[in-house]
Parts: structure tokens; sequence; C-alpha cells
């Protein structure tokens, strides 16, 4: 079985967010890895978030029952971003028999989208 999801966010409305609420925000949403990759940098926040609704959506949840930090976007240097599952995402996964998750993540001037297959 095959699933997919998609994201588009205006990266402007991430920027707001983060501006308001810069740590409560980026707590709740980002792992430790990922924060650190961002380095306050609005556009790869926004990839990352887009990554993480395109899995959720991928799984068949939205945003419930699977807690933000659970699905992790890691980029080692030189290569491809992947999405690592923990906790509650790798069990729906699990669940749903997924062994791999491709993803593809881009952003413009004004917005990030990501794009996710599971097989």
């Amino acid at each position: 079985m095959i699933y997919t999801g998609i994201d588009i966010i205006e990266i402007d409305r991430i920027k707001k967010v983060y501006l308001q609420y810069p740590k409560r925000f980026m707590k709740k949403i980002f792992t430790e890895t990922e924060i650190s990759y961002c380095k306050g940098r609005y556009p790869q926040i926004a990839a990352r978030f887009a990554c993480k609704e395109a899995v959720m959506k991928a799984l068949g949840t939205g945003i419930r029952g699977i807690p933000w930090k659970s699905i992790e976007v890691y980029r080692a240097r030189g290569k491809a971003p992947e999405i690592i599952l923990h906790g509650n995402a790798k069990s729906k996964a699990t669940q749903l028999g997924i062994k791999r998750i491709a993803l593809s993540i881009s952003h413009s001037k004004n917005f990030a989208v990501a794009s996710v297959v599971a097989e």
C-alpha cells in the first residue's frame, strides 16, 4: 500500500507565530535537532512544519493523535532530508505497514511545500 501527504504553508505565517512565541512555538513543534538546524531561519522552519503536516496526512491522522515532535525531519550533512518517526507516529506507521517514507521539500520567497510518499 502507498500513502501520500502534501502540505504548503506561507512562510510569513510561520514567521508571525515565531516572532510572537519564539521559544514556546519551537519547543512545542520541533525537536532539539530540528531547532539547531533551522537556526531561526523562517523558510527552514516553515518547510519542516509542512513536512510534519504532510506526514500526518500520509498517516491518515491529521494533527490529532500524533504529537508534532514524534515526526522529525533530519538532514545529515551532504544528504537529502529524511523523516524519522518516534512514539505515536512510529506506532501508527507500523500499524499501517509503512516501512519507508520518501520526502521532498522546497520553499520559495513566500511558501514552503512538502510532499511525502509512504510505502
